[in-house]
């Protein structure tokens, strides 16, 4: 489309022709280039009221940087004209296509083309640096080619060639340093170190080629490998760390891998100043270098752009919050419309520098700042919420609560003939893992999510029996000595099965209970067709960060996977609907280092319920509030109910607590779910390919990257997303290795999305203590059926 001329008919027709690409049905285009004949905009606002800028969001610019310039792009097709080139561009800014086209005349370096079987001097120069072993094969039987290298290197790159050796290798050697370090050097804006500046480069006559030699050989999987091995040795032959050490500013680009620790401490630096336009910059600059491949290198990068997330959300909720917590109904819709997004990114960051192994003061450095930026923001939300609470009692008026939960969410589909209804009964799934949840069931069903509000106080016992049949009527907390327990109509609810009994006294036969390990065990999901309730039990995420937060957090999505699963199978096997709800939610309290903790009040009879309520009898003081029980949706002979007023517990050294009220601990998801009548149609196979170090079949690190490619079998499905998990299986099955969660696997469902002809590097996150052989595999994660698998076997120098 050509907009020079029709103005507003131009932006209707572009438009169109837009939306018509995404209906392949349409015999519209199945690609649309818009030439606008304007400068680009440069500037946000410059972008807003550009009305074609929506289209260079949606696919690319050109052009787009230097390297897309008429100038640059003649130099990439003739290489080894770029003297000549200059020189024509300087007499005229815009020669014509044909008259670049002409220079150079004949076709040169017959032999180099013969040998290496290829058509233009920059492919003469890939194969030269990179060849394939037929190619070297052809270069070591005839030396004939060596006069004509010299007059390329000269021609395209200024180098004369120093070595007198007339083998392939000797050559590769100085082309490679000469390659390399040049794009170095033309990158480097400040002067370079007395000790490198008689190191042969290119000057900038030949900058276009060293870039584009560069970025081709370490994109290309082919070659990727040969250029980490070359930089590396050239980096030590010629010591750069030391040489450089005291340049402040190494450029843009990380030829070598010294550079990358470099940008990484710019990114951190900036981080903890606050800098944040700056870290994104450096950020997204490096996101896909090649030293990620290694997988240290992507966990920390990792862990600064997740930090990076979580700041830059923190920075927007804080300037958010006025305006949204005049009353207590306000700020709920707040938190569990846009607030919650601060505690997915906080156990994201979290879950990241849990699954960090080696630690070292930059990573320390990240996760104090991220920390202290979070709980600044968390403890003044806090505070508003606290002052709500203590005016207007909880739980709020004409909202849903957990001790209606069942009555009203479960029951009346019970009520409905022909309905199967699976209750899961969760633990700790708090509101925004619940989102994430309720993101990955669309595929099952109609999946609606909306808040609940927890019983106080919010601990299991107490939170799982608000969770039964008739709980607003016959709940009641009970003082039991030093402790408290549930009663339910006269009931105590001390254990698990005096729970599952209400259930077998309403229901009878038409109830069963089982908990999500065994449901998911079982080969078939024997369920009886008699049985119109089955309630599923999960106490994963509870026990596993009430154990070790630290190391555990990453476990949580094995749950969440847990459930999709479940749920897949719950359809299969006759259930028409499914309602997820849980006790209690939880917060992450990363800062505990610095002496976090409450001080009891001093007077009062009062019973410590996990660190993080009181129920007796006293009063308020300064760090304390405290309200009538019943006033705290509280029914049994409890007279008060007290809890800090800050997000800090009564015990020193808790990362992980609930029991108190917070939006965290105390706002929780009920999640719904009707099951497609009819089983959906199977997913779109796919071919899946893994592969590690181009056929490499040792790891030598417990952090090892691996390729996953995906090409669709079938034509009708190149558009579609395959959802893939990646799991390490010793010889018994069990899991010895998952994905490292954080860009590109998704940290809530621990799984990566690829459409068909896409790669990606993950890394592989190896358990500390397995070494030997295993095999990778990827997996559908809804019906756990291998796509691929591959070979491996530890190799530890340690």
């Amino acid at each position: 489309m050509d907009t020079s001329e029709r103005g507003i008919e131009s932006r209707e027709q572009a438009l169109e022709n837009f939306v018509s690409l995404a209906r392949p049905g349409d015999k519209g285009p199945t690609e649309l280039v818009i030439y606008v004949p304007t400068n680009p905009p440069k500037t946000d606002h410059d972008r807003v009221i550009d009305p074609y800028a929506v289209y260079a969001a949606s696919g690319a610019m050109f052009p787009d940087g230097d390297g897309d310039e008429y100038i640059s792009l003649c130099m990439k097709a003739k290489p080894d004209h770029a003297s000549e080139i200059r020189r024509l561009f300087q007499d005229d800014p815009r020669p014509s296509f044909e008259l670049v086209d002409n220079i150079g005349g004949g076709v040169g370096y017959p032999t180099l083309r013969t040998l290496l079987r290829v058509d233009s001097a920059r492919n003469v120069l890939l194969a030269f640096l990179a060849p394939s072993e037929q190619q070297k094969c052809r270069l070591k039987e005839n030396e004939a080619w060596v006069s004509e290298a010299k007059a390329l290197f000269r021609s395209s790159l200024g180098l004369k060639l120093v070595t007198k050796g007339k083998s392939w290798s000797a050559v590769a050697d100085e082309l490679w340093r000469f390659v390399l370090f040049s794009e170095f050097v033309l990158d480097l804006p400040d002067e370079l170190p007395a000790s490198l500046v008689d190191v042969p480069h290119a000057d900038t006559g030949a900058d276009a080629l060293v870039a584009d030699l560069c970025e081709t050989l370490r994109n290309d999987n082919r070659t990727r490998l040969t250029y980490i091995d070359r930089a590396e040795q050239i980096e030590r032959a010629l010591d750069l760390p030391a040489a450089c050490a005291e340049i402040k500013d190494l450029g843009k680009l990380d030829t070598f891998p010294f550079e990358e620790r470099t940008f990484l401490q710019v990114a951190v630096d900036a981080l903890k100043d606050d800098r944040l336009d700056e870290v994104r910059t450096v950020v997204d600059r490096h996101k896909h270098s090649v030293w990620l491949g290694q997988g240290e290198s992507q966990s920390q990068w990792g862990l600064v752009s997740a930090a990076l997330q979580l700041v830059s959300a923190c920075e927007d909720a804080d300037r958010n919050l006025s305006g949204n917590t005049g009353s207590l109904d306000a700020l709920i819709d707040h938190y569990t419309s846009s607030l919650r997004e601060i505690d997915r990114l906080q156990r994201e960051f979290e879950q990241a520098f849990g699954e960090y192994i080696s630690m070292e003061p930059i990573v320390d450095d990240v996760a104090r700042y991220a920390r202290k930026r979070y709980a600044r923001i968390a403890e003044k939300v806090q505070t508003i919420f606290i002052k709500h609470l203590e005016k207007d009692g909880w739980p709020p008026q004409g909202r849903l609560a957990n001790v209606d939960l069942f009555d009203k969410l479960v029951e009346p589909r019970l009520s409905e003939r022909d309905k199967r209804v699976a209750y899961f009964m969760v633990d700790a799934l708090r509101y925004e893992l619940g989102v994430e949840l309720q993101r990955q069931l669309i595929d099952a069903g109609t999946a609606t999510i909306q808040a609940a509000n927890a019983q106080l106080p919010t601990v299991t016992p107490i939170g799982m029996a608000s969770l039964l049949p008739e709980a607003g009527k016959k709940l009641a907390i009970l003082r039991d000595g030093k402790d408290v327990l549930a009663e339910f109509d006269g009931q105590r609810l001390s254990t698990v099965a005096s729970r599952m009994k209400v259930f077998e006294q309403l229901y009878g036969d038409r109830f069963e209970q089982m908990t999500l390990s065994e449901f998911n065990r079982s080969k078939d999901a024997e369920v009886s067709d008699a049985v119109s309730l089955l309630v599923i039990r999960s106490t994963e995420i509870d026990s596993h960060l009430e154990s070790n937060p630290d190391t555990t957090l990453s476990l949580v999505h094995q749950t969440l996977k847990g459930i999709r699963v479940a749920i897949h199978r719950l359809g299969q096997a006759g259930f028409t609907d499914v309602v997820i709800a849980t006790d209690h939610g939880f917060f992450l309290n990363g800062h505990s280092d610095a002496g976090d903790i409450c001080a009891k009040p001093s007077a009062g009879d009062w019973i410590t319920v996990h660190d993080r309520s009181l129920l007796g009898a006293g009063g308020a003081d300064t760090h304390n509030f405290v309200i009538p029980a019943e006033k705290a949706g509280i029914r049994g002979d409890i007279e008060c109910f007290g809890a800090p007023r800050s997000l800090a517990p009564y015990r020193r050294g808790l990362r992980f607590f609930h029991g108190g009220p917070s939006l965290q601990e105390a706002i929780v998801p009920a999640i719904t779910v009707t099951l497609q009548a009819h089983e959906a149609p199977g997913p779109t196979m796919a071919s899946v390919e893994l592969s590690y170090k181009n056929g490499a079949k040792r790891i030598t690190t417990r952090l090892p990257v691996v390729d996953v490619a995906i090409a669709s079998t079938d034509m009708f499905a190149q558009e579609d997303d395959f959802e893939i998990l990646l799991e390490a299986h010793d010889k018994n099955g069990n899991v010895v290795g998952e994905a490292r969660k954080g860009d590109p696997v998704d940290p809530a469902t621990g799984t990566l999305t690829l459409r068909s002809g896409q790669h990606k590097q993950v890394t592989i996150r190896m358990d500390l203590e397995f070494e030997g052989k295993f095999t990778l595999k990827a997996f559908n994660p809804v019906t756990m059926t291998a796509y691929a698998s591959i070979s491996l076997e530890t190799y530890y120098a340690v």
